[in-house]
């Protein structure tokens, strides 16, 4: 694995807009646009790294599913935080039926540095952004700067294969709705959301669209509606399990949930087994599960234990994006071991430095197979919403 610089190419914003990415900058404190799509760089991996990259993802993706089966079987739902009856009662529902339930990608954050296994740092598989650059601007990159050269990516195939896998899957006659959030302001939901959609229908699929504040209740029929007034039968939501279940339509998103063989009325893509994949606590019980193993760091949810003597720790609230809420400890650093919210902690393995830059892979998973990467780089040791992304070639 290296990183080598190059030039970018003129018109580069422009170019990978037109290509799906509508957020190519980030707006930093100061007001100023910096560059979030970074093509003045790039990473170059061998034949050999990205095999073993693939099979470390199939592997850490069992172990992943194993762990949530343990979860469900064990009913430790309240170390995820899942206190209400209701909600762990559904989860466990999408569990045993998740053989009926459409379910499709995922993201593992991996520390990575060429010369050692990778290690997991989190699993991100309910809301996974950085999709599209992945997917799409990266490819056409490399096409016109490297023609000839290959990429881990087969993420756009992959994702209309896994549609058109789950289509009988879907409820008949009625339009597969695609939401998002209108909160969103840097219009990465947005994209995320419609570049889904786009390969949903080149499956085959009907589709829709609809924001998460446009869907209404009709309290007559007792169903989610959409702004045309149907019955949203099926829905794609890039909206966290964890607001789903918490916001004023709670209670009638468990009342409707179908979680398979007709149980519900409204079909959430991703289905709610999903939160247990997305839930930090998932690294504390595959070490549990795993003790020792290669591809993971040590993790605890009781607090840091050995590690803040030994390794120093990474303090990860349970439910935390971006980097939001993550407090890095060295090694005898002292102060409160235990915060006082839910958090995982996990052993310090610091982000690898490239020419400066902290950098994190993000594997991709559609359906269980290992799809794609893409690479972010970082100021700090903390990925956050000012990571830049950078694409890279296999030569």
């Amino acid at each position: 694995m290296e990183r080598r610089t190059l030039t970018p190419r003129p018109g580069w914003q422009q170019t990978v807009e037109a290509q799906g990415l509508v957020y190519p900058l980030t707006r930093y404190p100061d007001n100023s646009f910096r560059p979030y799509w970074d093509e003045s760089a790039y990473y170059v991996l061998t034949l050999p790294e990205v095999e073993a990259l693939e099979e470390t993802v199939g592997e850490l993706h069992r172990m992943c599913l194993a762990a949530a089966d343990h979860i469900v079987t064990t009913g430790r739902f309240a170390d995820l935080g899942i206190t209400d009856p209701r909600v762990a009662h559904a989860v466990a529902e999408s569990w045993h039926r998740r053989a009926e339930l459409p379910s499709l990608y995922g993201r593992f954050d991996l520390r990575y540095d060429g010369t050692g296994p990778a290690r997991l740092l989190e699993y991100n598989a309910d809301t996974p952004t950085s999709l599209v650059e992945a997917a799409s601007p990266q490819w056409f990159w490399m096409e016109e700067r490297f023609p000839g050269a290959d990429q881990w990516n087969s993420l756009h195939e992959r994702l209309v294969a896994a549609w058109r896998k789950q289509a009988p899957l879907l409820p008949p006659g009625s339009p597969l709705h695609f939401a998002h959030t209108s909160d969103d302001e840097t219009g990465e939901d947005l994209m995320t959301v419609a570049y889904l959609k786009e390969t949903a229908e080149q499956a085959g699929l009907d589709t829709d669209w609809i924001s998460m504040e446009e869907i209404g209740w009709d309290p007559l029929s007792e169903r989610f509606v959409d702004n045309g007034l149907r019955f949203i039968r099926s829905i794609f939501k890039l909206y966290p399990w964890e607001w789903l279940t918490t916001d004023r339509f709670a209670d009638h998103v468990l009342d409707t949930l179908d979680n398979g063989g007709g149980t519900g009325s409204t079909l959430w893509i991703e289905p709610a087994w999903k939160m247990l994949l997305s839930n930090k606590a998932l690294l504390a019980v595959l070490w549990e599960l795993y003790p020792d193993h290669p591809n993971l760091l040590p993790a605890h949810l009781d607090g840091p234990r050995d590690l803040a003597a030994t390794t120093g720790y990474v303090a990860k609230p349970l439910l935390g994006r971006e980097g939001a809420g993550v407090t890095i400890h060295r090694p005898g650093s002292g102060g409160p071991l235990v915060r006082d919210e839910p958090c995982c902690y996990q052993a310090l393995a610091p982000l690898p430095a490239f020419d400066g830059n902290h950098v994190v892979l993000g594997a991709w998973v559609v359906g269980d197979e290992a799809a794609g990467l893409g690479i972010r780089e970082s100021a700090g040791l903390v990925t956050d919403g000012y990571a830049r992304f950078l694409p890279h070639v296999i030569l």
